[in-house]
């Protein structure tokens, strides 16, 4: 699990910041707040330390096309490192959410990673994890350590890049990481199916079995019709032939590609039109878990991602019982994603870790934060 240390002389003023803070802070055993544009700022429980901000810390180290790799620092903007990989006909086929909400995007790099957040297609091409091939880390004692590298098959031993997606943050600064890319597909297009949630899964888990180009689809019921979107990309003859296969209304132009942008950044009208005092929750389960209550949401006032894999509801922070019950009698788990107030964190945004897990999470952190100060609370559970 060690990694190599790094070692960099005239290392560049951004990173001699971070690392000299970092050192700092454990010395006076003062928390640190490590953030990046604050763009996932809502996500996690509270937590308190002194600001980090790691937006100096920014560039592209490499980019290499040809090789489908690209390297950049944790202050980069995530929609200028997009915008590069779009200039050569690639991209995150992940899709990491900006945060958007209703301003500009102020994602970076590092908080993309940290977050651990996949958009529409992560069904099928898989997570940020994935993605990852190596990064630098600083760690509790202002070590840059460097885990991975930039080929797939690099690792012997536990894969310390990876787990840091998803981490948030608590096991140190991410200072620089890794990405597998892929290029843009040559076709896409979206059918359109009015269906209910039982008929909907039903034909997405019979889709799923059959060599169709399926990235995407989302469920949700907009006024009286309940329907299903299902985004296909891939080759051109393969798209063409899977909408005469499927049937289903074809949708095409910059509006539905606006749409899947506002799904992947919760802004559609179902995730505007919540009821005063309800928390977004987002349940993942078995892509094969049957249409299902979770808490007061009846099927119809879910909005279904990932074909069938998550969940969104609208529910007060009180129905945590019954909403986490559900979900494990499902298979799955479920999360506080938006809390209608600060307090409702007080229920645990997070599922509780099983004892087992919560021991190694313990161990792992006191590997690389003996001092415990970062993000100190981000991601305790009840």
């Amino acid at each position: 699990m060690k990694g190599q240390l790094a070692t960099m002389p005239g290392m560049e003023p951004a990173l001699q910041y971070l690392t000299d803070t970092v050192r700092a802070a454990t010395a006076a055993r003062q928390p640190l707040r490590i953030r990046g544009g604050g763009s996932k700022d809502f996500l996690g429980q509270a937590f308190t330390g002194t600001v980090l901000d790691v937006r100096a810390h920014a560039g592209v180290v490499s980019y290499e096309p040809s090789e489908l790799v690209v390297t950049a620092r944790c202050g980069t903007p995530l929609a200028e490192l997009e915008a590069l990989l779009a200039a050569q006909g690639q991209c995150l086929a992940f899709e990491p959410p900006h945060g958007l909400g209703q301003g500009q995007s102020t994602a970076t790099v590092g908080g993309m990673v940290s977050a651990g957040l996949s958009g529409p297609a992560r069904a099928t091409v898989g997570t940020v994890r994935d993605f990852v091939l190596g990064a630098q880390l600083i760690n509790g004692q202002g070590e840059l350590l460097t885990f991975g590298g930039q080929v797939m098959k690099n690792v012997a031993g536990y894969d310390v890049s990876r787990l840091l997606a998803g981490a948030m943050g608590t096991l140190g600064v991410l200072a620089e990481v890794s990405l597998k890319v892929l290029p843009v597909a040559p076709a896409e297009t979206t059918l359109a199916f009015e269906l209910d949630q039982v008929s909907a899964l039903d034909a997405l888990h019979r889709w799923g079995c059959q060599p169709l180009p399926l990235n995407a689809s989302c469920w949700v019921k907009d006024g009286e019709r309940r329907l299903l979107f299902v985004r296909l990309r891939g080759a051109v003859a393969a798209v063409e032939a899977a909408c005469r296969t499927m049937g289903g209304q074809r949708m095409d132009g910059e509006g539905v590609q606006r749409d899947w942008a506002d799904c992947r950044e919760q802004r559609l009208p179902f995730f505007t039109q919540a009821s005063p005092g309800a928390a977004l929750w987002r349940v993942s389960v078995p892509q094969t878990a049957p249409a299902a209550t979770l808490g007061p949401a009846q099927p119809d006032d879910q909005l279904v991602e990932w074909q069938g894999a998550q969940r969104w509801l609208w529910a007060p922070a009180s129905e945590v019982g019954a909403i986490r019950a559900q979900a494990q009698a499902l298979g799955g788990h479920a999360t506080l994603f938006r809390p209608a107030a600060e307090a409702d964190r007080a229920v645990g945004v997070y599922t509780p870790a099983p004892a087992a897990v919560r021991a190694i999470e313990q161990r792992l952190r006191a590997e690389f934060d003996p001092a415990g100060i970062f993000n100190p609370g981000r991601m305790a559970s009840v």
